[in-house]
């Protein structure tokens, strides 16, 4: 439970954060060109019956401007004068335009209004990895030290990989670490470049690998080889009790032999598969029972019961922990350039990776609130949230500029087509557009969050 709470402090500050300057964004440019902004709220303030949907709200003296938080965490909203927005506020617009409205500036004015908001994002998500850069500076540990090598699966092993390679890099060039944008080289490379035995190697690969399928295919395509020897051992659970100890090598389980810390993870996946088809206690307790072979002063055997969620409550060694990493310090005016360099890279791999989401399994593979909310850490570590921060920076500014209506993107194609064709889109037209986008947003949104309720389920 301790463990839901913290994610969730930490996504709702990171999302009010973010949304708070997204919109500052749109009411910077709408003041900057005297446009009366009527409202400015975090989260939506959805009236329920006779209720209102404000936690707070409130408007300093000689301002036209009310500020508040709504109560439904989906967003937030800045109302400016004049504008077909998510308010649908269709009594105002049949009202006479007024000079302070949005409708009766410059396109040029209207057009920076709506791209404020990306703009806000974009520029905050580089600031915020420019300052890891400079506070944290970068911590990896390249492919090529991986002396142990990797593992694959099965697909990776029809290309001629092999168990223990070392991956160093592709015709494109070498490696930096072992991260999403490796796959991605991986997915597209016509040959790779290995260590095999101590002697480098090139393989041929046909240059168009499912990334989706590389990543989430259990087990995925390569993950780096880590040893089957207990790291720690935590206290209270089925390894304690069972005596094993910080050195312990584990051999077999259920009798299936045990090579890397790899073999038993996926072994443990596979169980939980059996576990979630269990229809009886006795079924899953059966499941939860496993024989171990482990060997520490000598070679022993013995039944435990996992813990309900299938963990035997050990740690392995870490890739950190095996191997020498990398390290990189930045000075306060070095770090702009890598901070720059480096949520630039991010945004091209995520425009990238859009493509997979018109896929069947990209469909599946989208999350709501709860998948994005598990991609903090389990406690709170300020690397880790500014990095998550950023990220979702990036999505915001991105998903916001897509040509929908409802979105930022929207409203801007239609003011380009303004711009070119001299013409304003119908107001019936706009309006309908907007309920149209608003429905495609809910639509998404549910089918997002219905993934993670299947996935919670054990469906997906």
């Amino acid at each position: 439970m301790e463990v839901i709470v913290v994610r969730a402090l930490q996504f709702v500050l990171a999302i009010s954060l973010l949304v708070l300057l997204h919109e500052g964004g749109h009411m910077f440019f709408a003041k900057l060109f005297g446009i009366r902004v009527e409202k400015f709220y975090i989260f939506f303030d959805v009236g329920i019956g006779k209720w209102g949907g404000s936690l707070f709200r409130f408007k300093p003296k000689n301002s036209d401007t009310e500020y508040g938080m709504g109560w439904l965490p989906l967003g937030g909203y800045c109302k400016i004068a004049g504008m077909i927005d998510e308010s649908f506020d269709t009594e105002q617009m049949a009202k006479p335009a007024q000079p302070w409205e949005f409708r009766t500036k410059p396109t040029w004015q209207r057009l920076l209004v709506m791209i404020g908001g990306v703009t806000v994002n974009f520029f905050l998500a580089l600031f915020i990895y420019s300052m890891i850069m400079f506070v944290w500076g970068e911590t990896y540990v390249q492919p090529k030290d991986m002396t142990q090598g990797m593992v694959f699966n099965d697909e990776a092993k029809s290309y001629g990989l092999r168990d223990h390679d070392v991956l160093v890099g592709t015709e494109k060039g070498t490696f930096k670490e072992f991260d999403a944008d490796m796959f991605r080289t991986l997915s597209e490379a016509r040959c790779v470049d290995i260590v095999r035995n101590g002697k480098p190697m090139r393989l041929n690969l046909p240059g168009d690998i499912n990334l989706l399928n590389m990543i989430k295919t259990t087990p995925a395509f390569c993950r780096p080889y880590l040893p089957a020897t207990v790291d720690s051992v935590m206290p209270g659970g089925p390894a304690e009790k069972l005596g094993l100890k910080k050195g312990y090598k584990l051999l077999a389980i259920n009798g299936v032999k045990i090579t890397s810390a790899n073999l038993f993870l996926d072994e443990l996946s596979r169980l939980g598969d059996e576990l979630a088809a269990a229809e009886t206690h006795a079924d899953s307790m059966r499941i939860r029972t496993v024989q171990l072979v482990y060997q520490g002063e000598r070679v022993d055997t013995a039944k435990t019961l996992l813990t309900p969620d299938l963990k035997l409550q050990i740690a392995f060694p870490s890739v950190a922990g095996l191997y020498t990493p990398v390290h990189k310090s930045y000075g306060f005016l070095a770090s702009f350039p890598a901070g720059i360099a480096y949520g630039w890279n991010v945004l091209k791999g995520y425009v990238g990776d859009m493509k997979y989401i018109f896929t069947a399994d990209g469909a599946k593979s989208l999350g709501g609130f709860g998948s994005i909310g598990s991609l903090f850490p389990s406690t709170w570590d300020w690397y880790l949230f500014w990095k998550m921060t950023a990220f979702l920076s990036i999505i915001l500014a991105f998903m916001n500029i897509l040509p929908i209506p409802a979105l930022d993107g929207g409203h801007v194609i239609f003011l380009i087509y303004e711009m070119i064709t001299g013409r304003k889109p119908g107001e019936k037209f706009m309006i309908r557009a907007e309920y149209t986008g608003f429905a495609i947003l809910i639509l998404l949104m549910v089918v997002a969050n219905l993934n993670d309720v299947l996935r919670w389920l054990g469906y997906m």
